[in-house]
Parts: C-alpha cells; sequence; structure tokens
C-alpha cells in the first residue's frame, strides 16, 4: 500500500529555488483569483514575491476561514502527564541527555491536574508525554485517559508513533485526537537532527497519522517545526500532507499548526529561523490552499502576534498553557518544562482577548455519545 512517504519521495526531485524564482505577479494574482488551488498555486503564495500582495492575500484568507469556519476559535490547554523520553533530539529539553528532572504523574496528580484545567471550563485537552514506552506505555496512557474523560468532552494525544491497533486501543478507551509533528520534511535535516532513540526512524514517524486514521481517530494534526529546515519547503510539504490526509481519510477532522523553535534547556539555535512575517505568509498560504483545514496557533507565541493572527486563518488556539509536567498543579517551578511559553495568559484571558476581536472562544464542539450512559435508542 502507497503512503504519503511514496507522495513525498515524488516531490523531493522538486528545485524550489527555482520554482520560487520563476513565480510572477500575474501567477500569485492568478491563485487569488481561484476558488480551488493546485500545488502550484501554493508555491506561488509560499514565494518571495508574494510578499508585494501579501494584504491582498490576507483578506482572501479571512474571508474563506469566516464562509468555513464563522468567527469562532476553539481552546483547549495541553496537559504533560510525564518526561521521560529516549531519544537524542537536538533541539528538545526531554533529550535522553540533559539532567533535568524526570517525573511522571501519578493517577491521583492526574486527577488534580483535571480537576484544575476544568476548573477553567476547557473541555477539550492535549496530553503529552516523551518519548519512552518503559516510562509511559499504552498502559499507563489508557489510565490516565480513563480519570481524565470523566472531565473532558475531548481528549488528544501528542506522544511516541504508535502501530495501529495501538491507536485502536486508544481510541476504545477514549481518546478522539492526534497531534504528532514530523518537525522536519527534510529527510537528511531530521537524520541529523534525531541522531539516536526510535524516532530516528523517519518513516515511521511520517506514517504513524495514517495508522491513526486506519484505526479511526477523529481528529489528526500535523505540522513541522519551523527553524528546522527551510520555512517555505516544509510549509509547502506540511500543506501537501495535510491534503494527502484529507483525501484518503475524508471523515477525518484535518488541521495543522506552524510551531516555531522557542527557547529551552540546550540551547540549540535554529538554522533556518522563520520571522513573524514568515509565519503569517505560511498561515495565510495554508488558509486559501486548504480552506477546510482546521489551523492551530499555541503560547509558543506571544498575546500580541496571536491577537493579530485571529482573523487570519487560526481556527485553534491553546490557552493557559504549561509545558512543565504538572503545571497546572505545581505552583513551585522547580521543573523544567519542554521549551519556553511565550503566552502566560489564564483561560478566561485569552477568552477576553478572542471576544474583543469579534470572534467568540469555544470551549466544547462535539461530545462522544458512546460515553452518555442509561440513554435509550
Amino acid at each position: 500500500m502507497t503512503t504519503f512517504y511514496d507522495k513525498l519521495t515524488e516531490l523531493r526531485g522538486i528545485d524550489f529555488a527555482a520554482v520560487f524564482d520563476r513565480r510572477t505577479p500575474a501567477q500569485i494574482e492568478r491563485a487569488l483569483a481561484k476558488s480551488e488551488l493546485q500545488e502550484q498555486d501554493f508555491l506561488a503564495l509560499l514565494s518571495p514575491r508574494a510578499t508585494d500582495f501579501i494584504e491582498d492575500i490576507a483578506q482572501a484568507a479571512h474571508r474563506a476561514t469566516v464562509q468555513n469556519f464563522g468567527r469562532t476559535i476553539l481552546l483547549y490547554t495541553p496537559m504533560y502527564l510525564a518526561n521521560y523520553c529516549v531519544n537524542h533530539c537536538v533541539y528538545c529539553a526531554f533529550n535522553a541527555d540533559n539532567n533535568i528532572e524526570r517525573r511522571k504523574l501519578s493517577l491521583v496528580e492526574v486527577e488534580s491536574e483535571a480537576q484544575a484545567i476544568a476548573g477553567t471550563g476547557l473541555k477539550h485537552i492535549l496530553i503529552l508525554t516523551g518519548e519512552s514506552r518503559t516510562q509511559s506505555p499504552v498502559s499507563y496512557i489508557k489510565e490516565c485517559v480513563s480519570v481524565l474523560k470523566r472531565h473532558f468532552s475531548s481528549i488528544s494525544i501528542e506522544i511516541y508513533p504508535l502501530h495501529t491497533e495501538e491507536y485502536a486501543e486508544l481510541i476504545a478507551a477514549g481518546v478522539d485526537g492526534l497531534t504528532i509533528y514530523q518537525e522536519v520534511y527534510d529527510e537528511k535535516i531530521y537524520s541529523r537532527l534525531h541522531p539516536g532513540g526510535p524516532k530516528h526512524d523517519y518513516r515511521f514517524r511520517l506514517e504513524a497519522p495514517e495508522r491513526a486514521g486506519l484505526a479511526g481517530i477523529r481528529t489528526i494534526n500535523i505540522g513541522a517545526l519551523l527553524g528546522l529546515g527551510d520555512w517555505r519547503r516544509e510549509v509547502f510539504f506540511t500543506g501537501v500532507h495535510a491534503l494527502y490526509l484529507q483525501k484518503r481519510f475524508p471523515d477525518v477532522e484535518i488541521s495543522v499548526s506552524c510551531p516555531r523553535m522557542r527557547p529551552y534547556l540546550g540551547g540549540y539555535k535554529p538554522e533556518f529561523p522563520a520571522s513573524d512575517r514568515d509565519l503569517v505568509q505560511s498561515i495565510l498560504a495554508l488558509r486559501l490552499f486548504l480552506p477546510r483545514l482546521g489551523i492551530t496557533i499555541s503560547t509558543r507565541e506571544n498575546s500580541k502576534l496571536r491577537d493579530n493572527l485571529l482573523k487570519l486563518g487560526i481556527t485553534r488556539m491553546s490557552a493557559g498553557s504549561s509545558t512543565v509536567v504538572g503545571g497546572h498543579t505545581d505552583y513551585k517551578g522547580n521543573n523544567i518544562g519542554q521549551f519556553e511559553i511565550a503566552d502566560h495568559r489564564s483561560v478566561a484571558e485569552v477568552q477576553e482577548a478572542v471576544s474583543r476581536q469579534g470572534y467568540k472562544a469555544i470551549f466544547k464542539d462535539w461530545h462522544d455519545l458512546s460515553r452518555l450512559q442509561g440513554v435509550k435508542a
């Protein structure tokens, strides 16, 4: 069976520098006039020449977002269950070589975190761990989900890539969403940045969203960590990957994130830094290429930038975030987070900011009817 790896192999022959250099103002204008964009149009909107049309592109992206999603923003928050990790990713604080306090929440602590988060009104949660099957096995994730589903209507996971049957096991336990970032689609850079541990297996990670789709997951969120590779190439591959998933799994809600490198323990400096303007162009191009695509902006970005991005294509925002294990109830501040966040506002403050932009913050957009007890047909 072919997978996105095969599609990506075909695309690797593109001379991106030449393609971007050949984009003309007329091609960008034609892309803006289309109701359905092709890959070449997407490349045109990502090209350096498209920056001259950024205002027109922004207006088109705003119209497309309102048409397909209305003026709503779904709020969620991450919850770190554990930071044990066996990988050696050079850009991550959880790197197995880093001398940090390793911790895993007990189920009692999971309950306390859940109560603290639920007290803000949020109903969507993203649970994360470092990549250690020994310290955070699927069985542990299931136990945590059994606690969390009493408090939240949607539980997504951002953990190590699983096999299809393992995704099915977690879905049966109450998980409905998957977030997994390829980090960088350039396979040579990927190999260099992931020198050891199971994450070194590029293809197994790349095909994880498809295994989750086959298992029946409801939502899939993918993305590249901007700063690790050339951002225009990386955003192009992200968009094409999202399109592939939309076509292969039409019943699955597909979304993307464009996270940028943030300071962390270890101090890796991005080789390909992406500016605020680059991030804006990425989001606008993705929105016009895939009008029904969910686009997430996390607290990696500062509050001013996040507020300004609201009308340009964003559909989901994190709020009240912490990248520390137990960070929603542990106020000592002794533990090291995966990275430094830039927007420290509470859920209520983010909700108010969304409202000021003329949008409505949504805390819950679906409910799993299978969780209801005693409902008669």
